[in-house]
């Protein structure tokens, strides 16, 4: 039976030092992140699971109607599968509360990153994207995007202006 589930990898345990970067969508792709409260209200829970699981938040970007996260694991104990399912559990729990509403779609999307892909590369791909959506015109002035490990100013120095 195919379904438009995204399947994980068979036979990878998402155990250790690995590097991920993750896609969620909001519910029936609703146009939440869009003001800062609720912004603030996910990456906090989010940031409460990377910590719990173990891992760094290299990057991230919410646009209108998902968000990006790149993140890698700093301990062998660091658990990918769990880290997607508490961040998600969470930030959809806090905003239910606060909002009365469904905050994510049920799945997203992973992708490990292989050891030849340079973690800044792929920051600075996620905190692209608002310039690349046309939401801004420069990364610097769009306020949805940051790292727990680099500071925007360096992720964005080679880009263009």
């Amino acid at each position: 039976m195919h379904t438009n589930r995204p399947h994980r990898l068979k036979g990878f345990d998402y155990l250790g030092c690995y590097r991920y970067s993750l896609t969620f969508c909001t519910n029936l792709r609703a146009k939440l992140f869009v003001e800062s409260e609720v912004v603030k209200l996910v990456l906090s829970q989010f940031l409460r699971a990377v910590g719990e699981e173990e891992f760094s938040l290299l990057a991230y970007c919410f646009m209108p109607d998902h968000v990006h996260f790149l993140v890698q694991g700093n301990s062998e104990a660091s658990d990918g599968r769990r880290l997607i399912k508490l961040g998600k559990q969470y930030s959809g729990y806090a905003h239910s509360v606060k909002y009365g509403r469904k905050l994510w779609q049920p799945w997203g999307f992973e992708r490990v990153l292989r050891d030849d892909e340079a973690s800044v590369t792929v920051a600075r791909y996620i905190v692209e994207n608002p310039v690349r959506a046309g939401l801004a015109t420069t990364v610097s002035e769009y306020p949805f995007v940051g790292s727990q490990v680099y500071e925007l100013k360096d992720l964005v120095a080679s880009l263009p202006t």
